[in-house]
């Protein structure tokens, strides 16, 4: 299935192993690197300081990751850099999240030298043995090498690589700190990876779908965040644009495409989401699932009720059609081939279901806000150079009613779920790419685990807009486990003073929609700095989606 070819590289026979990796890292186009020094890892950080990789500081190394996991899925691919075993199990959280939903992220750290290592002294952050953290990390990367040999350390490099460009999940490259200068002595071929499917089962499996297809009457396609991870988003319009077929998002591959796209039905979560969606997919006598996995939130809690007999389901690492198995067949090439085909199933009406909480938003003077009304709001104001990074609770439930109107505009661990993932991923955004401005929906709860990585931001005079949802606690476990539990209470901050503290931006605080309204257009006009924006929520107020979901999981909590 995969080819490789050599490529010389005349300058490498010159190059230490430090060096080599970070031209390799730059070859993969990642131009920034996120993380937190330490001694294990120095001398490293002194060659990326001296390279065209811009180091961006953080406060935390899981804010590091988080960061590095956004920057992936908005880049391409990300990198985080950190000292041995503080660091890195400090950053493992950020590097599973990334591992759960495919981005692409290089963990890289330093360790003790081959030769401190030499009877078994108790060196500083050592935990067991000397191989305890690269254990850890296996099971968090699609790959991973300790650089301790010279001989074979620019090929690990290639391989390790490769692996996550290949795979789109993340790798770990572990460095000792006395092999960053060794320059090895053997000459070395670059290998570039040329990996293609194998056409007879592509040929088959093409085959099978279109006449699936071709013969359906109520065809429906589900896309997920693949589609985006693999860049087949272009692909993917060919499919349903030349086929005419309907397509729907889940929550993971929200604003995979534009929202707006005149097929586009809605977001799919079975019974967790719109009964309009939810009985237009599963009508549907031809689903064909591109890129999407089948978690539990994506399936809204297992109620989605998806006939694999009607099913063609392909990702990076499965295809399979009806109870048909295709193997050494690539996400793409089969998407590609499969919209070359230029099939024409019946046609069937979409109805209008995307944009159903767009209605306009008039502010009512001195009404209390919601997180619906907050979501109305923002729906007639953000724009395509807008990306809205939404972290766990319901500053994500809500936010599934946002219209995206342009392409992976929508950043959230749908899957994973991890809280305190939004504003250090605005920073990733923002170092990404400089010409979007990132929106953070963030409850108040996982604004206080990292938030004060609003710090990075305004050290380097990025203006993301911040809506911190305060109701005083953990929202949605009181929803899924209702009673006065005191768990759930968490001691309620002054979050719009928080620029006062860390010298930069603009802290607004509103109770009403006349003031989130006008505290949301300064923002907008504002790219000075970055905009937080405390909003008073009641205790109880929730979403519908949030209702939803809590009237399915709380039976199993």
């Amino acid at each position: 299935m995969a080819t490789t070819s050599k490529i010389p590289d005349q300058s490498v026979s010159e190059s230490s192993i430090g060096k080599y990796l970070i031209r390799r890292l730059q070859d993969y186009g990642i131009t920034d690197l996120f993380g937190i020094p330490g001694d294990y890892v120095l001398s490293f950080y002194s060659l990326l300081e001296e390279s065209p990789i811009r180091v961006i500081g953080c406060t935390r190394e899981d804010c590091a990751g988080y960061a590095a996991d956004a920057y992936a899925r908005v880049h391409g691919m990300g990198a985080v850099c950190v000292t041995y075993c503080v660091g890195g199990f400090s950053v493992a959280n950020s590097i599973a999240g990334a591992f759960a939903e495919k981005s692409p992220v290089v963990m890289i750290t330093g360790s003790p030298g081959l030769t401190e290592r030499i009877n078994n002294p108790l060196l500083h952050h050592k935990v067991r043995d000397f191989r305890t953290q690269m254990e850890v990390f296996e099971k968090l990367c699609v790959a991973g090498t300790e650089l301790s040999e010279a001989a074979i350390a620019f090929r690990e490099i290639d391989r390790v690589l490769a692996t996550a460009s290949r795979y789109k999940r993340p790798v770990y490259i572990d460095i000792p700190r006395d092999m960053v200068d060794v320059v090895p002595e053997n000459p070395h071929m670059y290998q570039r990876e040329n990996v293609v499917s194998d056409p007879q089962p592509l040929a088959e499996a093409v085959d099978e779908a279109s006449e699936l297809i071709s013969r359906s009457r109520r065809p429906i396609v589900i896309a997920g965040v693949e589609m985006h991870r693999f860049a087949l988003q272009d692909k993917l319009l060919e499919l349903v644009e030349g086929a005419q077929i309907p397509f729907v998002t889940t929550i993971l591959g929200k604003s995979v495409v534009r929202e707006t796209h005149p097929l586009y039905v809605g977001l799919y979560e079975g019974a967790m989401g719109r009964e309009e969606v939810t009985r237009f997919v599963e009508d549907s006598d031809c689903l064909i699932l591109l890129g999407t996995f089948m978690t539990d939130l994506n399936l809204g809690i297992f109620t989605a009720s998806l006939d694999t007999g009607k099913c063609i389901y392909a990702t990076s690492e499965t295809l399979r059609i009806h109870h048909h198995h295709y193997h050494d067949v690539l996400l793409g090439e089969f998407v590609g081939k499969l919209a070359a085909r230029r099939l024409s199933p019946a046609q069937r009406d979409v109805p209008f279901v995307t944009g159903a909480n767009s209605e306009e938003f008039q502010p009512q003077g001195d009404a209390p806000i919601t997180t619906t009304r907050l979501i109305s709001l923002l729906n007639q104001q953000l724009d395509e150079n807008v990306v809205v990074i939404a972290d766990i609770g319901d500053a994500l439930f809500s936010a599934t009613d946002l219209v995206m109107r342009g392409r992976a505009e929508f950043i959230s661990p749908a899957y994973y779920t991890s809280m305190g993932f939004a504003v250090p991923a605005a920073l990733g955004v923002h170092v990404a790419d400089q010409d979007k401005r990132a929106v953070v929906i963030v409850g108040d709860g996982a604004f206080q685990m990292t938030g004060m990585e609003l710090s990075t931001i305004v050290r380097h005079g990025y203006a993301p807009i911040v809506f911190v949802l305060d109701n005083q606690g953990y929202g949605t476990e009181r929803i899924l486990h209702t009673g006065k539990w005191k768990y759930n209470e968490i001691h309620p901050w002054n979050y719009y003073k928080l620029p006062d503290v860390l010298r930069g931006g603009m802290g607004y605080e509103v109770r009403t929609e006349q003031q989130l309204h006008d505290a949301t257009q300064k923002a907008l006009v504002d790219t000075t700095g970055f905009s937080l924006i405390h909003v008073h929520i009641p205790r109880d107020d929730r979403s519908v989606t949030l209702d939803r979901l809590a009237e399915k999981l709380s039976r199993r909590v």
